[in-house]
């Protein structure tokens, strides 16, 4: 990888094997569990959000339209209510190892990226635009941002 593409990505990288450390052992219970009052997004619904928004920001990279396969595996985005989609009864391990799968797919996808091309400007969500390099810092970003939801509530599991 070129420098700053490896950069980017040890970045991801490195979120995403602490990830796996904070959610290790979980049971399905707790996987599935949506905070008191059972208003929060599980875990199992985090994972999977998480790597939907990853496998997108993959494709964006890449140029090409997601296939339909993937996107009926992973997504969609939001439900109907504008929710992250009700996930559940997918064991931690279903769910990491298709994760795993996108973090993959992210790794080539960066071998095949000059840093000269992290300044390409790509269109992402509703018509918003940014640099490929954003996209890789902020697939890392956000996945730092649901560990701490997901720390709360294994937090809250614990306690309850």
């Amino acid at each position: 990888m070129d420098r700053t593409v490896g950069m980017l990505y040890a970045m991801v990288d490195e979120n995403y094997h602490r990830l796996k450390k904070i959610v290790a052992g979980m049971s399905q219970e707790e996987v599935d569990f949506k905070g008191p009052s059972k208003k929060y997004n599980s875990t199992a619904q985090l994972l999977r959000h998480l790597a939907f928004v990853d496998l997108n920001w993959v494709y964006r990279i890449k140029e090409e339209e997601m296939p339909l396969n993937l996107m009926e595996k992973y997504g969609p985005m939001l439900d109907e209510n504008n929710q992250l989609p009700l996930i559940k009864g997918i064991s931690l391990d279903v769910l990491l190892k298709d994760y795993d799968k996108v973090i993959n797919m992210m790794k080539n996808a960066c071998y095949q990226l000059t840093d000269k091309q992290l300044n390409q400007v790509v269109e992402y969500g509703n018509g918003k635009k940014a640099t490929i390099q954003w996209g890789i810092w902020h697939i890392a970003d956000h996945n730092r941002y649901h560990q701490a939801h997901i720390n709360q509530l294994r937090k809250w599991y614990a306690e309850a």
